[in-house]
């Protein structure tokens, strides 16, 4: 996650005071807004009893043996601090362990069933030794886990009452438009339940929080210890859960971000129904469509999702599904770009076979998929080239597009490292202020296929390109393998 990008924190701002406008001024048949509600007082007795407060405590252990607690500041030789600090230092020493210490963390959370279940983030519990849930009547409760997910960043608890608890429920985030008023409970700096109010100022935010990312955007206050807590609209129900906030310096300017309900509504189903998510699985490895790569296949404007790779045996390569095609529709829904795929792909029953079309080869094609299930095991990153002298460029080298290609030699695969089953043409140098260098492609890079072509030397390269030429192509794409890492990149090509 960026630096900009903060958990639990955010600025305050009363609700803005709107204008209204007479409809002698507006045009006939134009649009009303709803006017500003007259206050929150109704909504927010309603809701608060729903609302909890969350605190974890936690045991840290200390690497430092003989310095419990914290650091002592270092001092140059000859200060006079350092003698003020000689005797504190000389006692510790003699100290055999460290002792642990106790460290202490807030949130929200909110009641989604009176038999005691809780939602919150999961950042808010993560390592917690201990949860305790307390109450607007400040009545306190011992916390177990449920289920947690770190991939959306949410978690369900459950506490034991002694009679059922108001709660709330989720409503659908998609029905709230840009603009709409919204409402904040939360327990900022742990001061308990406090109620905010603005309007949803954006959808759909990519904070590089995850491969899910689809946050809704709000000015409502939200500060440190709202993480966890619900975001409302007007009819009272959940359509979001605070979770960050946008700020440069680590105060709060007014951008805060939350999961939207429709997001979140079936994470916390599946923690309940089994204690963990269990997701939709394609097998696949996708990139977005450019501009240049939407022109290369001969799209009409940049849309869906690319695929750059398919597992071996996933579901995609079983249905027929190849590296090159773009999905433009899955179960019905319209891919509209490749963040979309990841959540409509996750968010589909296991085993369940759907339709799923692709473009290929400049049409439309449709296969039938049948759906598998996301392991949570962790994919191994890919190697890193070995950095090494580079001697002079191979006889038989070509150069195009800014790019000096080479068949492939055992000398080659030395040098860069290549996998002995590496097939293609690979590039030994590329120019600096080149498009292939702008695009990020270096040397040690494998040219797979050329406009979804396989190419084994750089002659048939060049012939691509040249084709390309005449055919008023502005772009070619390439399919480049990066030690097995498989990625389209688009060149610009020069007509002159």
């Amino acid at each position: 996650m960026s630096r900009l990008i903060s958990r639990m924190d955010g600025r305050r701002r009363c609700p803005l005071a709107l204008t209204l406008i007479t409809a002698l001024l507006l045009p006939a048949g134009a649009a009303f807004a709803k006017p500003a509600p007259d206050g929150f007082a109704d909504l927010a007795a309603k809701l608060l009893p729903a609302v909890v407060n969350i605190s974890t405590t936690q045991t840290i252990k200390s690497d430092k043996p003989g310095r419990p607690g914290p650091d002592v500041p270092q001092f140059p030789p000859g200060s006079p601090f350092e003698e003020f600090f000689k005797d504190f230092l000389d006692r510790n020493k003699s100290k055999p362990e460290a002792q642990p210490r106790r460290a202490t963390s807030l949130g929200s959370g909110f009641v989604i069933d009176g038999s005691g279940l809780v939602v919150t983030n999961n950042h808010v519990i993560a390592d917690a030794d201990e949860i305790t849930v307390t109450l607007q009547d400040d009545t306190s409760f011992k916390a177990e886990v449920v289920g947690r997910d770190t991939k959306v960043d949410l978690a369900l608890l459950r506490i034991k009452p002694t009679k059922p608890l108001a709660s709330v429920k989720f409503g659908d985030s998609d029905g709230t438009r840009v603009g709409d008023w919204v409402l904040a409970i939360g327990n900022p700096f742990g001061l308990g339940g406090s109620v905010t109010a603005g309007i949803l100022s954006a959808r759909a935010r990519e904070i590089n929080a995850g491969p899910y990312d689809d946050f809704l955007q709000t000015d409502a206050s939200i500060n440190r210890g709202n993480s966890g807590g619900p975001m409302f609209n007007m009819n009272g129900e959940v359509i979001g859960i605070n979770t960050a906030i946008y700020s440069p310096s680590g105060g709060s300017i007014g951008i805060g971000f939350a999961i939207p309900s429709n997001l979140a509504r079936p994470v916390v189903e599946q923690l309940r129904d089994f204690g963990h998510v269990r997701r939709g699985w394609l097998g696949v490895n996708i990139q977005s469509v450019t501009d240049e790569i939407a022109e290369s296949l001969g799209l009409d404007k940049p849309r869906g999702a690319l695929i750059a790779s398919v597992r071996d045996g996933g579901p995609a390569q079983v249905a027929g599904i190849q590296p090159g095609d773009v999905v433009l529709t899955f179960d019905g829904k319209e891919v509209t770009d490749m963040r979309r795929l990841p959540r409509i792909v996750a968010e589909t029953p296991i085993d369940k076979t759907v339709k799923v079309t692709v473009w290929r080869k400049r049409k439309e094609h449709t296969f039938d998929v049948k759906v598998g299930e996301l392991k949570e095991e962790e994919q191994q990153a890919a190697l890193a080239p070995s950095k090494q002298q580079q001697p002079a460029e191979p006889p038989g080298t070509v150069k195009t597009l800014g790019l000096s290609l080479a068949n492939l030699t055992p000398e080659l695969r030395e040098r860069f490292s290549l996998a002995e089953d590496s097939a293609g043409v690979v590039v030994v140098d590329v120019a600096p202020d080149s498009a292939a260098s702008e695009k990020g492609m270096r040397a040690g890079d494998v040219i797979v296929e050329v406009a979804q072509e396989e190419v084994k030397t750089p002659v048939q390269i060049t012939a691509k390109i040249d084709d390309a030429k005449k055919a008023g192509r502005k772009s070619v794409l390439l399919l480049v393998d990066r030690q097995g890492d498989l990625r389209f990149v688009a060149l610009k090509i020069d007509q002159s």
